[in-house]
């Protein structure tokens, strides 16, 4: 069975009924899409660069860096529920309900039958928050793939539900003052770590760092990689396969809400504060990149590497139009009209490829004909 398994595999995530072309042929269109994702990014830090002296100073830099490092991890998470063919639009509301979770963490846990409060180490507050992360995507993954919802619903639903949840925990307050911990608590440490610069990078620069190649091995050198691949390209011949596309599918969305746990964290460390609205936008923010970078809405098409350019070409326009001083009600409007340019083009050239597929067999078939003919 195993052997069945990792053959087959990938023969679903091209064209071609051979194994080794259809990998050539999606890895040549993969280079295509990101070459194009890589160009859209240089054009738009030089225009910047040219509009603000400060656009490409360090300080501005390092801003940029810090900020497409949130949107790039929890779209790492959305690349492999893409891949599959799904979408999880609940990411944004698992951000902040893992921050409210740490957060009243920090205040203490009361004891139930007892008038004792416990406060927990950091590293057992980041633990147990992460987890409620993975719980939520657990969830979503377990009535995606044992219930058939459809999946744009069933997160759709958790969107409201995680953010409801937020909304409970922090009962209209912010939690600010408690993150700093206590010394005679033991629980300090936490902005010491997860507000760092090592090396001069944010920490969150290299826990994407770390994600993107993590994410990229498992896609490429293991089994799981080319299960995700099949079951996004064909659902059914995976199965047939020998696939697990039932737990191919629950483990996408835990992962999804890990790394959306993982941002929470950050995050929270980066504005000293647990807020109702963190994370606001953030799942739209990652479809965006995953898109732009080259990824196909139904499945079977991505890379991490196309992922992590299109968050910065999404970064980098953002804090652009903010240099420059353009309205951020116009800034929607030109991130969102980017979006829909990068996906247009995609399927033009996708149309142009199959015209032209379609020319060469045509051609092919008049050329059969006519040698039988002779």
């Amino acid at each position: 069975m195993t052997a069945t398994t990792t053959t087959s595999a990938p023969q679903a995530t091209g064209p071609s009924p051979a194994g080794t072309p259809a990998r050539r042929s999606f890895n040549l269109n993969s280079v295509l899409v990101e070459g194009r994702a890589l160009i859209a990014l240089l054009i738009i830090i030089a225009i910047f660069a040219v509009l603000s002296d400060n656009y490409l100073s360090a300080g501005n830099l390092t801003t940029i860096t810090k900020q497409v490092a949130f949107n790039a991890i929890v779209a790492l998470g959305m690349l492999l529920v893409i891949l599959n063919g799904g979408i999880d639009l609940s990411v944004g509301s698992t951000v902040g309900l893992t921050a409210a979770v740490a957060g009243n963490l920090f205040r203490g846990l009361n004891l139930p039958l007892s008038q004792a409060v416990m406060f927990p180490q950091v590293w057992v507050i980041v633990v147990l928050s992460v987890a409620v992360g993975m719980f939520v995507g657990w969830v979503n993954g377990l009535l995606i793939a044992r219930l058939n919802l459809a999946p744009f619903i069933t997160t759709l639903g958790m969107l409201y539900v995680a953010r409801g949840l937020t909304e409970v925990l922090l009962n209209g307050q912010n939690i600010t003052n408690e993150l700093s911990g206590q010394p005679y608590l033991n629980n300090t440490g936490f902005f010491t770590v997860f507000a760092s610069r090592p090396l001069g990078l944010p920490i969150s620069a290299w826990v994407m760092i770390l994600f993107a190649v993590i994410f990229s091995i498992v896609l490429t050198r293991t089994p799981f990689g080319r299960w995700l691949y099949a079951t996004g390209s064909n659902e059914r011949a995976a199965q047939l396969s020998g696939v697990p596309v039932k737990k191919v599918q629950t483990r996408i969305y835990v992962l999804s809400g890990l790394c959306a746990g993982v941002v929470g964290i950050l995050q929270m460390a980066n504005i000293s504060s647990s807020t109702a609205d963190l994370g606001t936008y953030y799942e739209l923010n990652a479809i965006a990149a995953v898109v732009i970078g080259g990824a196909a809405l139904s499945g079977g098409r991505g890379t991490v590497r196309g992922t992590i350019i299109g968050a910065f070409v999404i970064g980098f326009l953002a804090n652009g139009l903010v240099i420059v001083g353009v309205s951020p009600f116009w800034q929607k409007v030109i991130t969102g009209a980017v979006i829909i340019l990068a996906v247009a083009v995609d399927q033009i050239q996708q149309i142009i490829g199959k015209r032209r597929n379609a020319r060469r067999a045509v051609a092919a078939v008049r050329q059969g004909d006519a040698a039988r003919a002779a």
